[in-house]
């Protein structure tokens, strides 16, 4: 990677945030925060993510209702996404990926090493499709 990827990362808690947000600099992204979904949709309109990380249950805007918005809009339709949720076994995550285009669904705690690990292998994957 020549230039850091620009990563939007959206968590209503703040200290996973921060860990997150820790683990993909160290890495060597550029992160973005947003508290809420609501906050992460403004975000994302007024600047161009290369990957978003959201998580599900959130208040005002949840992870699917951003995800929903960020595909119907042309600079996100094929954008990955990333999908963290403490609802891991309450969710259909082959549904998600299959109708919102989620490259993948991370069940809470989740290694930030694996994190990383899926973060790069959507990047990779992103940069070689046509």
């Amino acid at each position: 990677m020549d230039t850091p990827a620009d990563i939007l990362v959206v968590e209503d808690n703040p200290a996973l945030g921060v860990v997150v947000r820790f683990n993909l600099e160290r890495a060597g992204f550029h992160v973005t925060l947003a508290e809420n979904g609501c906050d992460g949709w403004d975000l994302a309109q007024a600047r161009e993510f290369k990957l978003v990380i959201t998580d599900q249950q959130m208040p005002g805007m949840t992870g699917v209702e951003l995800c929903e918005r960020l595909r119907g809009h042309p600079r996100y339709s094929q954008t990955p996404i990333i999908m963290l949720t403490a609802k891991g076994l309450e969710l259909n995550r082959s549904d998600l990926e299959k109708q919102l285009g989620i490259a993948a669904v991370m069940p809470k705690p989740f290694s930030p090493r694996e994190l990383i690990r899926k973060v790069m292998e959507c990047l990779q994957e992103s940069a070689q499709a046509p």
